[in-house]
């Protein structure tokens, strides 16, 4: 081990602090599964060139790059601390009805998209991850969700590209 690395984790004699092995471990692993998932996908298309499996050996390499540097910081005794943000203090506690809400603006789409159609979904979902984020304003959310919603349709049309009908309940 080299000179400049603690030897032990421990202050003034005490017991040692716990290091985050599993943290490290849990990336890798989590790109392992990223790359034994991209394995069953193809690597190359005819028409592109690129395939899907391209982009998930890539997420996973890197996800496995990630966690082994996390593990050489963690085997150096880096210290992981809560960080102080603009207007949180690192101690707070999380605020469990934001990250509900953000939760459910995830799960929308999965429930919402074939039987209301791409605007609705996007203007339901946009307006939960406002409101997570402490926005107020519904109906501006909900405005406003509609339209980027409706934009990402129109131009995914355009693309050639179909992500689920405009209003499946008006047949269009």
């Amino acid at each position: 081990m080299p000179s400049n690395w603690p030897q032990s984790d421990t202050a003034g004699g005490g017991a040692a602090a716990p290091r985050p092995w599993w943290l490290g471990g849990l990336v890798i692993a989590l790109g392992c599964v990223c790359l034994y998932g991209a394995f069953s996908l193809p690597q190359a298309a005819r028409y592109a060139g690129v395939g899907p499996g391209l982009f998930v050996t890539l997420v996973g390499s890197g996800l496995v790059l990630l966690g082994l540097l996390l593990l050489m910081q963690i085997a150096r005794g880096e210290k992981f601390v809560p960080q102080d943000t603009e207007d949180a203090s690192g101690s707070d506690k999380a605020d469990m009805t934001a990250f509900l809400t953000a939760l459910a603006a995830a799960i929308v789409p999965v429930l919402t998209i074939e039987a209301l159609g791409v605007p609705f979904t996007a203007m339901l979902s946009f307006t939960l991850v406002a409101r997570a984020f402490g926005s107020r304003k519904t109906v501006i959310d909900l405005i406003t969700g509609a339209i980027l919603g409706s934009l990402a349709w129109l131009l995914f049309t355009q693309l050639g590209l179909q992500i689920g009908s405009f209003l499946p309940l008006a047949g269009i």
